[in-house]
């Protein structure tokens, strides 16, 4: 017999290293024992802990006789492996079922998120008289943190209570924990707070975690002073939180004090501890620090090197991500999905098209094309470096595609021009099933303003409103952004009045959108409000402010913000802001001050300052000053037909029809082709396209007869025809016709046939009004009673009542 027991007790340090056949000779030896039920359950306990349940299986089998040991040793075996059906069969087929019965098989069920077995065995063992442990409440109130269970956790609280369990630092704990994961941090920290005996470091670190997740750096900061304060020990656990808070709220030497008693404490070497140094120094911008802390680990973990690559893109120095990227293979670190994004990224921030196309061939190679993250990331990267089609190849492969996956090749398409493409891939995504997250809506937002869609942009408002989705900036300014230039600057600033929270983006939206619509003067008093505010105005901020003084004819008021750019904001004026200058003071007939400014241009003028002082050429006749700008704009921009086109209509205009039909002959030589005018009505979300004399329409037939309506009753009204505005020779007669049939005359006789009276009609230009078609508009508007509200490629003109919002500068 102790031969017997010597071979089982050897065979319990060593239960892994016997063979089948071996194995099968002791159990046949303990079985055949007279005193076999000591050494089958040892036996039985050792099998089942080094995970050969099999063996175990069929030694239980085999046993003779089984105790309560046997019985509930071989259920929590087949429980802790997630084996539950067999768990169950043996559960059902026990003689007699004790606590320890219980709670094996729901500790076998939370462990593997089976809400519904574990509960109803939770309560079903109550109703048979056995008292749940302190063990049995562990594991049902971690399945409840695990799956966010609140309702449920609040009824285990409830039996806690009852059974006078809430003052047992065990199951507290996993109250505390269970309240903070689910969001009621309040209810954890009374919790915590009431209970007699706080020794426990568990305890506290679940508490100190709570804050940190929750986002309440400062209390977890708190709680960590007042842990030390107590005299609990932190461990390996406790660290890698109170870091995260650090991280979280930004404390920089705050987590470089919890660095030192990281030392202090000996657990300056725990990979788990130093990956989450590496990670806060990271997020608080400390990029020496972390870089310290990533060389002084003693084994390599991709999770540190993968927070430092994040880090490093997230701070600008893309070349070093590449670098450690490159230094992570050099050491065979083994790559996951989480290091690619991030390298991705980088890869986008350079415009490294050559490197992108090596890493995704590397990626492909590895076998992680198939995770989501990583498509998600070549979609984006391809996308933000223009390539379009790669983007859509990578996600046309992709068998998972998430919300992210649609943003951001939606936000592709929007960022690189091709809007309408972005709104019908949103559509694609919605009939998916996808729902749309805030940075969808914000890029879909983006092409609704550019293709000016108010319908389709008033339609995402409504959905998103619908949705429940949580309001964001972004979105805010979207939406404002969005109506703005879709020429309802009353809705956009109703949005703007609804924002709790503005920022320069918002204000510079709203002062640009006022500019845009032809109100000037209520831009500036918007700027006004914001400096009060205390925002400051950044680059753009400026170009809408003296876009919006040129419009109102502001001359010393936008003479005054351009000299405080630099001398108040210390921001240097660019090409855009000079743009602007001048074309206040082309608009106020001041050329030679342009010229001069134009000559004392501290940065190089480009394409905008040249077609500016043309413009202001054009309006004012100055046809020597002319030609000047269209000649720097032919070397500069030498396929752009505006120049040619503006050139050849001042000749016109001077009757000077050789000189026109030159400059003509030369853009056919360099094959220079003009932009036809075109203008477009959105009715019942139908797009209608009309250019000057355009016959395509099916009810080209309606639309001329209403044109002679329109301006017999115009002429009736006073309308007299510019003849400045016809730029062909040819007779007076023919002139008129030409000028009555300009695509924004037929578009505006279309949208009288087809909105009811009295309703606004939104027409869009692709090119600047003419002069003859902006006066013919206000004299609709009078006669029709109409409010026209015409978009050309230079602003929004409001019609009403014989007026122009532009009236100042026209």
């Amino acid at each position: 017999m102790n031969k017997l027991n010597s071979r089982v007790l050897n065979f319990s340090h060593k239960a892994t290293q016997f063979k089948h056949k071996e194995l099968a000779h002791l159990i046949h030896s303990i079985v055949d024992s007279t005193q076999s039920k000591f050494q089958a359950n040892l036996l039985l306990n050792d099998l089942s802990k080094s995970g050969r349940l099999d063996e175990a299986r069929q030694l239980f089998d085999k046993m003779p006789s089984r105790d309560e040991f046997s019985w509930n040793t071989m259920i929590a075996a087949y429980a802790n492996s997630g084996r539950l059906n067999e768990a169950k069969q043996l559960f059902d087929a026990i003689p007699s079922k004790t606590p320890i019965t219980w709670s094996s098989l729901i500790s076998g069920y939370c462990r593997n998120e089976c809400e519904s077995e574990a509960f109803v065995l939770f309560w079903q063992m109550q109703l048979e008289g056995h008292r749940p442990s302190q063990y049995t409440l562990g594991s049902v109130l971690r399945l409840c943190s695990t799956l966010v269970l609140l309702q449920s956790g609040e009824l285990v609280h409830g039996y806690v209570i009852k059974t006078q369990f809430d003052t047992n630092a065990f199951v507290v704990t996993g109250l505390v924990d269970m309240y903070a994961k689910c969001k009621r941090i309040s209810e954890a920290e009374y919790l915590f707070e009431t209970l007699p005996d706080r020794k426990n470091h568990v305890l506290w670190t679940v508490m100190l975690t709570g804050y940190s997740q929750n986002g309440d750096g400062f209390k977890a900061m708190k709680c960590f002073r007042d842990m030390r304060a107590e005299g609990v020990e932190s461990n390996q656990f406790t660290f890698p939180s109170i870091l995260t808070a650090s991280a979280l709220i930004l404390a920089n030497s705050f987590g470089a004090q919890v660095h030192g008693c990281i030392v202090q404490s000996g657990f300056g070497a725990n990979v788990f501890v130093q990956s989450a140094l590496v990670d806060m120094y990271v997020k608080c911008g400390d990029h020496n620090s972390a870089k310290k802390a990533l060389k002084s680990m003693e084994v390599d973990d991709v999770v540190s090197w993968n927070s430092m690559i994040v880090g490093c893109v997230r701070q600008g120095f893309t070349e070093e991500a590449l670098s450690l990227f490159k230094e992570m293979r050099s050491r065979e670190l083994k790559i996951d999905h989480f290091t690619y994004p991030s390298v991705l990224n980088s890869l986008a921030a350079l415009k490294d098209m050559k490197n992108a196309m090596v890493i995704h061939c590397l990626i492909v190679k590895t076998g992680f094309e198939v995770y989501q993250l990583v498509g998600n990331a070549l979609v984006d990267m391809y996308a933000k470096q223009g390539n379009i089609d790669c983007a859509l190849e990578v996600f046309k492969h992709m068998s998972d595609k998430d919300v992210i996956s649609w943003t951001s090749l939606v936000t592709g398409y929007a960022h690189n021009g091709s809007h309408e493409k972005a709104l019908r891939l949103f559509c694609e995504m919605r009939t998916a099933g996808i729902y749309p997250d805030q940075f969808v809506i914000a890029s879909v937002l983006i092409a609704c303003a550019e293709l000016t869609v108010l319908e389709f942009g008033q339609q995402i408002h409504a959905n998103f409103i619908k949705s429940g989705l949580q309001a964001s900036l972004s979105v805010d300014n979207s939406f404002v952004t969005m109506y703005a230039k879709c020429g309802c600057i009353e809705d956009a600033n109703r949005v703007f009045d609804s924002m709790q929270v503005q920022n320069v983006i918002t204000w510079t939206a709203l002062i640009v959108g006022y500019a845009q619509n032809g109100r000037g003067k209520e831009s500036l008093k918007f700027y006004n409000q914001m400096i009060a505010t205390g925002t400051q105005p950044d680059f753009i901020t400026f170009i809408g402010l003296l876009f919006a003084c040129s419009h109102a004819g502001l001359l010393e008021k936008g003479q005054y913000y351009f000299e405080s750019m630099n001398r108040v904001y210390g921001i240097q004026p660019g090409p855009e802001h000079y743009a602007c200058m001048i074309d206040l003071l082309g608009r106020s007939g001041k050329l030679k001050e342009a010229e001069a400014l134009v000559n004392q241009m501290v940065v190089e003028p480009d394409g905008t300052v040249w077609k500016a002082l043309l413009s202001a050429c054009r309006v004012h006749g100055n046809i020597e000053l002319g030609e000047r700008a269209a000649t720097n704009l032919f070397k500069m921009e030498p396929l752009n037909a505006v120049p040619y086109v503006q050139l050849s209509n001042m000749y016109s205009a001077a009757a000077r029809w050789e000189d026109a039909a030159r400059i003509r002959r030369l853009m056919k030589s360099k094959g220079i082709l003009k932009e036809p005018g075109c203008s477009w009505i959105e009715m019942n979300s139908q797009m209608h396209t009309f250019m000057s004399e355009d016959r395509s329409h099916s009810r080209t037939a309606e639309i001329y007869s209403k044109i002679d309506e329109i301006m017999m009753l115009i002429k009736e009204a006073g309308y007299v025809a510019d003849m400045n505005f016809a730029l062909h020779d040819m007779e007076k007669e023919g002139k008129e016709l030409g000028l009555a049939y300009h695509s924004e005359k037929l578009a505006v006789a279309f949208g009288l046939l087809t909105t009811p009276p009295g309703a606004p009609i939104r027409i869009f230009k692709n090119l600047r009004v003419c002069g003859d078609c902006h006066n013919a508009m206000k004299y609709i508007s009078k006669v029709f009673l109409r409010h026209i509200i015409l978009r050309d490629s230079n602003c929004f003109h409001h019609f009403k009542e014989g007026n122009c919002s532009c009236d100042d500068y026209w």
